[in-house]
């Protein structure tokens, strides 16, 4: 299926999306997001009340039906404006609609994934720490139940948490049990911002700026016992649900992105080359071009077919934690290739902020470390595939 004709509603769901981008999404107002490090919330009600995010959200609770290909072609298509609508549609439709459907308690779907579907509801992740990236069994930060068992108490530090200075609630990872049970001590909390003892501060960055990002410090924060993610049942359950389905979806939701902006620099780079002239004729008429761009084309393809097989497979329910790893690490690092490529094309104007190739290279250069680096999927590749590490 991810490599035939692509079904009809997603077709048409692409053509109302181009439509939108070209309407709403003008590139002097999105550059001019860029540089601010922010998107206007009015335009994310705009894409919400089109019903993309009901996309990851069953249809017993307010969703369209689960269709992660569709959801995965809306962020194609809207990250080829830019991506500051793609990142809060996945704060939504992801971060939101796949953990609270996957992980979340029949009374938190009940509540929650009618809103999410909706648009009206925005994740952050509270996932990493200072001292703490991949290794996620690691983290320090801490919630202990009180002597009532009516809140929980958190304390902890946590960085590189996007959106948190406008999410609604902060998916945030959790020691819930003694340090020594690795594996067994994790719980993930949904923690508001505005709760008391939270602090956010924002840490100034270089790619995808729809918003900044942040270090979040947690001190005697108290939230009732009912954010546990999956009710009693979650508890000291977090490991499992790091393994299970939605992080395998976000190595799909990241790949779209980064496979959304190059193909808008590749796009971009096309047309100058059919525009710029130079020693007398079209630099695309000239063979290093031609070359180069064809190249690009080409590897932009197999990107395509990568991605869309994973979140086939995972649409599927079939297993797919090595595909994703797969997808998530060749089209993170080919579209850094890509993105140099097109940046070389449009020469000096490539670096130059009145032209969109230079944002599309500054998003790409992160996307190799974003969403598990591209390290972490290797490791992960030759784990799941059974490489052995030590003699037997």
């Amino acid at each position: 299926m991810y490599f035939t004709e692509e079904p009809e509603h997603i077709g048409m769901l692409r053509e109302t999306l181009s439509r939108f981008v070209a309407a709403e999404m003008p590139k002097s107002l999105v550059r001019e997001w860029d540089r601010a490090h922010t998107f206007p919330p009015e335009l994310f009600r705009k894409l919400a009340a089109l019903g993309v995010c009901g996309l990851t959200i069953d249809e017993a609770y307010g969703g369209q039906g689960r269709d992660l290909v569709a959801a995965v072609a809306v962020i194609e298509e809207v990250c080829r404006g830019g991506a500051c609508l793609a990142g809060p549609f996945i704060h939504c439709a992801f971060y939101g609609g796949i953990n609270i459907s996957e992980n979340g308690s029949e009374e938190q779907k009940r509540d929650l994934l009618p809103r999410l579907a909706q648009g009206e509801l925005l994740f952050a992740y509270g996932l990493s720490e200072p001292e703490v990236g991949g290794d996620l069994a690691n983290v320090a930060t801490t919630a202990e139940r009180s002597a009532d068992g009516k809140s929980l108490r958190i304390n902890g530090f946590k960085r590189w948490c996007t959106g948190a200075d406008w999410a609604d609630t902060i998916y945030c990872l959790v020691r819930s049990g003694p340090e020594q049970d690795r594996y067994k001590n994790l719980s993930f909390v949904m923690i508001p911002p505005t709760t008391p003892g939270v602090r956010v501060h924002p840490i100034e960055h270089s790619n995808l700026r729809y918003t900044l990002s942040s270090d979040v410090i947690f001190e005697d924060v108290e939230v009732p016992i009912e954010n546990i993610v999956g009710g009693e049942a979650g508890w000291n359950r977090g490991w499992n649900m790091l393994a299970g389905k939605a992080l395998d979806v976000e190595k799909i939701e990241i790949s779209a992105v980064t496979f959304g902006i190059a193909q808008s620099a590749v796009e971009e780079a096309w047309e100058y080359a059919g525009q710029r002239k130079q020693f007398g004729k079209l630099i695309g008429a000239h063979q290093a071009v031609r070359h180069d761009l064809a190249e690009a084309r080409t590897k932009l393809e197999a990107c395509r077919l990568m991605l869309y097989r994973a979140a086939w497979l995972a649409q599927t329910d079939q297993p797919c934690s090595v595909e994703t790893s797969m997808a998530k690490l060749f089209v993170a690092d080919t579209a850094v290739e890509i993105g140099l490529v097109c940046q070389r094309v449009l020469g000096a104007y490539g670096l130059a902020e009145g032209h969109d190739m230079e944002r599309h290279m500054r998003d790409l250069l992160g996307m190799p470390i974003v969403g598990g680096s591209s390290n972490m999927q290797k490791n992960n590749i030759a784990n799941r595939l059974g490489l052995a590490m030590q003699d037997r």
